[in-house]
This record gives C-alpha cells, structure tokens and sequence, in this order.
C-alpha cells in the first residue's frame, strides 16, 4: 500500500485521538489508565526470540493464503517476515494487559506468524491459547519458537483459517478474547468477524491488527463499528478494539498510544 496512504490515514488518527482528559465514559476512562496506559513489561524470552529472527539469513518460501503484507515475493528470509509482520513489544504488551485485567480465558489468535506475539498472550496464562496458521513454513518457524521459549500451553491449529475456525468455533462455541491479523482482506476479514462474533458474549474483546493497513482494511474496520452488536470501539491506529457489552452505549474512541 502507497506510504501516502499511509500517511494520510496517520494524520487522521493524529488529529482525532484523544487520551485520559477527554474520556467521560467509566468504561473507557479505566480501559485507558489501568490498560493502554500502564508501562510495557516486555516478555524477555520472547523478545530474545525476536531479536535473532530479526537477523536470520534463512530464506523460506511461504504459502501465502492472503495475508496483506508488505512483501510480496513467495520466497523471503526470515529476518524480514519478523520485520514486517509481527507486532511490536508495544502491542503484544498490551494485548497481554488486556487477557489479564478483563480475565480473558478462551483466547484465540488467528495468524500465528513467527510465534512471537503468541508468547505474549500465552504470558497473560489464559485457561485456553489456541492460535491459527495457514502457511507451512510458519507454521513450522512459529513451533521452533514455542519449542526455544519452552511455552507449552499453546494449541496450533495447521491450515486454511476460512476452514479451520469455523470447525473449531463449533466445538468452542464461547471465547472470550480473539486477536485477528491473518488475512488483511475485506472479505477475509468480515468473514473471521462473522465467525468469531458466533461465539462471543456481551464481555467478548476482538481486536484486529492493522485496521488502516490498506482502504479494504479500513472498509472492514467501519462495517464493524457499525455492526448492531457492536456497541464499543477503540481505534489505536495499529489495531482497532471491539467490545460487545450493551451498557456501553456505542461509544467510540480514537485513543493516543
């Protein structure tokens, strides 16, 4: 996607977001200070991890089922799937924050990547971890990871994610947190949302990463935000929260991170 759209759908967020003084909602005012706002505490392993993957010379060839990446060749080295398409310290922590102040059990991941960020939601020790991978060779780089931080209470599920949560949602018909950056499609999106939103509740929190990633991206995220069940967002610029619960009152809000 063109840096100027990039830029431009920066500039919006910049000018529009807000922090603590601005927010008059409880729900928000405590989302904000006690959540977005606490300092990062960086998971060590994991960011060791990070660090020699972000130096890897090995090239793989991916089987890309529609991710939205940056980079478009098949074949590409490791250093710059884990440059490129994983969330950053921030972001994970902040995930992690989230699964341990609402207590998040049931969480779920579609687009494990590299395993990095996975190790971040498994810190927050949720009662289930179940992430979703497509393509092979991740699949195969996200289990070395697990296996060198020696993390053992996650569950990989291999394969075609239109086909594979689907057939799991049916089975675990009640999740509490989900985080979505697999496939950054229109269609592909609104597809995990209907999915997921099947097996949610009024305290079920979706986020999806990359909301302003490209216009299908940023189409996605509008649709959700005017969905009727949806009765709160929260646009970070990197992600975007979605929360379920009636008594919010369709509140949403840009938040300066």
């Amino acid at each position: 996607m063109s840096k100027f759209f990039q830029a431009k759908a920066y500039l919006s967020y910049w000018l529009n977001c807000v922090d603590e003084h601005s927010l008059h909602s409880p729900f928000f005012y405590d989302f904000y200070t006690k959540v977005v706002k606490k300092n990062s505490i960086y998971n060590e392993e994991a960011e060791r991890l990070r660090a020699q993957l972000l130096k890897s010379e090995l090239t793989v060839d991916i089987n890309d089922l529609g991710a939205g990446s940056v980079l478009k060749s098949k074949q590409r080295h490791v250093k710059d799937i884990a440059k490129h398409s994983l969330s950053n310290a921030k972001f994970s922590s902040l995930y992690s924050r989230v699964i341990q102040f609402y207590q998040c059990n049931q969480v779920i991941e579609l687009g494990t990547c590299l395993g990095i960020n996975t190790l971040y939601l498994a810190s927050a020790k949720p009662t289930s971890l179940t992430t979703f991978e497509g393509a092979d060779t991740l699949i195969g780089l996200a289990k070395d990871t697990f296996s060198f931080a020696n993390v053992l209470n996650i569950k990989l599920i291999e394969g075609n994610i239109d086909e594979t949560l689907e057939s799991y949602l049916r089975a675990n018909p009640k999740i509490d947190f989900a985080f979505v950056d697999a496939n950054h499609r229109y269609d592909a999106v609104m597809r995990y949302f209907r999915f997921i939103m099947k097996a949610s509740h009024n305290k079920t929190i979706i986020v999806f990463d990359d909301i302003h990633l490209n216009p299908g991206m940023e189409q996605a995220w509008s649709e959700i935000k005017k969905d009727s069940l949806v009765y709160a967002t929260a646009d970070l610029f990197r992600c975007g929260f979605v929360f379920l619960d009636p008594s919010l009152n369709r509140n949403h809000k840009v938040l300066r991170f």
